[in-house]
């Protein structure tokens, strides 16, 4: 709005208040895997229109907090969970996306791997939480379809670039669930072979020498991933981790 010399800077002030009157809000999309299929963590919406669709996790930003902040407080009140990995996706501001009035949100998705942690999960507010599969997922409340297309995709290519999924798999696994992962969240099929000397090459895999019990199937050697040795690698530059 441009200032004319009849207006000075309370009037443009005023203007200001009453026409940018907007919230901003926090939405988490919630992957978890579970060695079958990537999910995501939904909630039942009861917001007319959108009565009984699911929506994201998400709330208003409070008056003293960062989005990151607001971000970990959603997490921590509706999972007891700290210390996740949380990365910002994007901003979303249609000026139509919300029924009651101009929000403003900003999306950020995180990844737990549901065995661990399916019994911390809770709601504060009593609206039922639902873990439903990402492949079945066709219809949600707001705009909130569109942010987890966007959450996947940036998860598809950071996954290739950071080790973010070790977080989703047990503490020891073997290398044919670590490939169950990728494929799984990058939606391809590896060659087991180029995938495991790959791996083998970054030299990042802890041999255990300890093997699989009370399985079916003949038992696979158990590795873990070397968490320090990643940050050395990464801190002198050394690193290419790229799957």
């Amino acid at each position: 709005m441009a200032i004319n010399n009849t207006e000075n800077i309370n009037t443009w002030l005023s203007h200001l208040h009453e026409e940018t009157k907007f919230s901003i809000s926090v939405d988490c999309v919630i992957f978890g895997y579970d060695e079958a299929a990537l999910k995501v963590l939904l909630m039942d919406c009861n917001m007319p229109p959108y009565e009984g669709k699911k929506s994201l996790i998400g709330d208003l930003l409070q008056k003293q907090e960062t989005t990151d902040e607001a971000a970990k407080r959603i997490l921590e009140n509706r999972t007891l969970l700290t210390d996740l990995y949380l990365e910002q996706v994007n901003v979303y501001s249609n000026p139509f996306r919300h029924p009651l009035g101009r929000v403003i949100t900003l999306a950020y998705y995180s990844l737990i791997n549901i065995e661990d942690y399916e019994n911390q999960i809770v709601d504060a507010e009593n609206k039922q939480l639902e873990w439903k599969t990402l492949a079945t997922i066709d219809d949600l409340a707001f705009d909130h379809l569109e942010i987890v297309k966007d959450a996947y995709a940036r998860l598809q290519r950071t996954v290739r670039e950071v080790p973010i999924g070790f977080s989703m798999l047990p503490k020891k696994f073997s290398l044919i669930q670590l490939q169950n992962f990728y494929e799984t969240v990058l939606d391809i099929e590896l060659d087991r072979r180029n995938f495991r000397r790959k791996l083998m090459a970054l030299g990042l895999l802890i041999d255990l020498k300890e093997f699989q019990d009370n399985v079916a199937h003949r038992p696979a050697k158990l590795y873990s991933f070397d968490f320090e040795k990643y940050k050395q690698k990464k801190n002198i530059g050394t690193l290419n981790f790229e799957i």
